[in-house]
């Protein structure tokens, strides 16, 4: 019988659900555990974080752990697998446009008042890892945001060492990024794809079963703020500076990881009009929602009336 926990963690809800109740405590603790060290590592609105040292030492060559060293590399190989449609050095972008601390007190902002301000993004090639040295150089000026990846890749480790612990199949959500690890129930996993991972179960959207690999959605709907009379987003284009400009309102995409799910769905976005041919060259399954809210699916995802 399968049993399902939920909690508070990385600015969002993540839900931990294990093919034996039994083994639910288990698989829990080593879910809270991985998170916890990719908050440590990655975040950018702990100060004491590494990737905050990483962003405040930019022109130098920083030490780091096995954790952000993880990170790093997911992010340049997503960034190379999307032609730099998703790229790690937005972080200083996202800053001035607004996204300068948790959403919560972004949302809490009066944006009446707020002005946005843009800046170039140096690129993800302009990254330096060494990675037999364990250390990153960033440019001056360059600040690293990890968020199209590390919430992604802390979902997949977190899957692989909940299933361990447990010795049965799991399944980790981290705000809608869902990854899966070991034998699913029968009939799988049911996941909702739809604009928000809270919505009610009578929100539109589509349930889909997912027995192995990673899902991930992102969107235009949820996190965004005001500044003066603009509504501005946190997907960023690279090759503006701006939140990008998109016909989408939701891509959701299924892959082997939810680190690739989530790089293609972000790129989605920011691909607008080019995304479905995109996604179809690559094999990847995807449900694209449009502002207006018709659907569209490409490469063998389950058609909503199947």
């Amino acid at each position: 019988m399968t049993a399902t926990a939920s909690f508070s963690a990385l600015g969002t809800t993540a839900i931990v659900a294990v093919a034996e109740a039994a083994a639910l405590d288990a698989a829990q603790a080593a879910v809270e555990r991985e998170l916890a060290g990719i908050d440590a590592a990655c975040s950018r609105f702990r100060s004491d974080s590494e990737l905050a040292l990483v962003n405040a030492s930019a022109g130098k060559a920083v030490r780091v752990g096995p954790v952000l060293l993880d990170a790093l590399r997911e992010a340049l190989r997503a960034a190379a697998a999307t032609d730099g449609l998703v790229d790690p050095t937005i972080g200083r972008t996202l800053r001035t446009l607004g996204y300068d601390r948790t959403f919560a007190l972004v949302r809490a902002r009066d944006g009446r008042t707020f002005r946005a301000r843009s800046s170039l993004v140096s690129g993800w090639r302009s990254v330096a890892l060494d990675e037999d040295a364990s250390r990153v150089r960033i440019p001056r000026g360059t600040e690293l945001d990890l968020g199209a990846t590390a919430k992604a890749l802390a979902a997949d480790r977190a899957a692989r060492a909940a299933a361990v612990a447990a010795r049965c199949g799991v399944l980790v959500s981290l705000g809608g990024d869902v990854s899966v690890e070991g034998e699913a129930p029968q009939g799988g996993w049911a996941v909702r794809a739809a604009d928000h991972h809270a919505a009610a179960p009578d929100a539109p959207g589509q349930t889909i079963a997912v027995e192995t690999g990673g899902i991930a959605t992102s969107g235009t709907a949820v996190r965004t703020w005001r500044a003066g009379r603009t509504v501005l987003h946190h997907i960023v284009d690279p090759r503006s500076g701006l939140p990008a400009s998109t016909p989408w309102r939701t891509v959701t995409v299924a892959a082997a990881t939810c680190v690739d799910a989530n790089a293609a769905s972000t790129a989605a976005i920011v691909l607008g009009d080019a995304a479905p041919r995109w996604l179809a060259e690559r094999g990847l399954p995807a449900r694209l929602v449009t502002v207006t809210g018709a659907t569209d699916t490409v490469a063998g995802w389950p058609r909503e009336d199947a």
